[in-house]
């Protein structure tokens, strides 16, 4: 049986739909939520909803109870992550799971960026549990940019404060792919896995925004400072505004560059193109 965390989320969802279509069960996965109001789309597929929050141990452990394999999706709250993933971790051997797969962040165990920080320590922890892992480092999505379009085609701007680093970005959904690929295969050994599509720059971004929806978009790159505050301005809490403008700051380091195509070799196929995602995406704000 394999447990999926946040099943709820933008990437949960995901992960599970990509287990479904490659031949799993549905009475054989167990999603673990807060939530259950959120989950009807779930029990209407016919998966085991089980109800825990990260901060509960025996919830955690009951949760887990039968599953053999955990895909560990890290959790959104910055600054709570290793808390909670150090107990959900507990729970998997307290309930007798095998192996987890973790959804960390590019190069976790080099990365500068703030983000890499707690990612690193859930790697760390993990790898005291005992427990067989793999690594699944992602580098950014694809989405956390295209999900901006709405702004982003009335201004005409793109912001940032990654001057001309490239991202080695990926959509949510070939993440999610990799993740049920690497749960169904060989999770007898330990692995690692550097995770990313093909790179771009934030003014490649701009010209294929350009291209795809006729409206002239421009990369605006600024000081960090004066990004974390642009992002105050559209109401973003201001901490987690300096974590994005610290993480532009790594995009412009190399932070989540990659040229290893673990991406593509677990998926069997070229990741989806830039273009295609952002296709997508104009179609939606069109």
């Amino acid at each position: 049986m394999i447990a999926v965390t946040g099943a709820t989320g933008n990437l949960g969802k995901l992960a599970i739909d990509a287990l479904l279509k490659q031949g799993v069960k549905p009475q054989d996965i167990v999603a673990v939520i807060r939530n259950k109001n959120k989950a009807q789309d779930l029990v209407s597929k016919g998966i085991t909803v089980r109800e825990a929050d990260y901060g509960n141990s025996q919830a955690l452990e009951k949760a887990l109870q039968g599953a053999d394999k955990l895909l560990l999706i890290s959790g959104s709250e910055v600054g709570q992550r290793v808390s909670q993933h150090t107990n959900i971790v507990n729970a998997a051997q307290k309930a007798g799971v095998q192996f987890i797969a973790y959804t960390s962040i590019l190069r976790a165990n080099e990365s500068k960026m703030e983000l890499a920080k707690e990612h690193f320590a859930t790697e760390k922890m993990i790898e005291n549990s005992g427990i067989t892992h793999a690594f699944l480092r992602n580098s950014w999505y694809i989405e956390n940019y295209t999900e901006q379009f709405g702004n982003t085609l009335k201004s005409g701007v793109i912001g940032g404060a990654a001057r001309d680093g490239k991202i080695s970005a990926a959509t949510r959904a070939d993440y999610a792919e990799a993740a049920a690929k690497v749960i169904l295969g060989d999770t007898s050994k330990d692995a690692i896995y550097e995770l990313g599509g093909a790179a771009f720059t934030l003014t490649e971004l701009a010209a294929v925004t350009s291209k795809v929806s006729g409206k002239n978009i421009e990369y605006k790159d600024m000081p960090a400072a004066e990004f974390s505050k642009l992002l105050t301005g559209f109401g973003l809490p201001s901490a987690f505004a300096e974590i994005l403008a610290d993480s532009d700051v790594g995009i412009a380091r190399g932070d989540l560059f990659t040229d290893r195509d673990d991406l593509k070799k677990l998926l069997g196929r070229n990741p989806t193109s830039l273009e295609e995602a952002v296709k997508k995406a104009v179609q939606q704000y069109a």
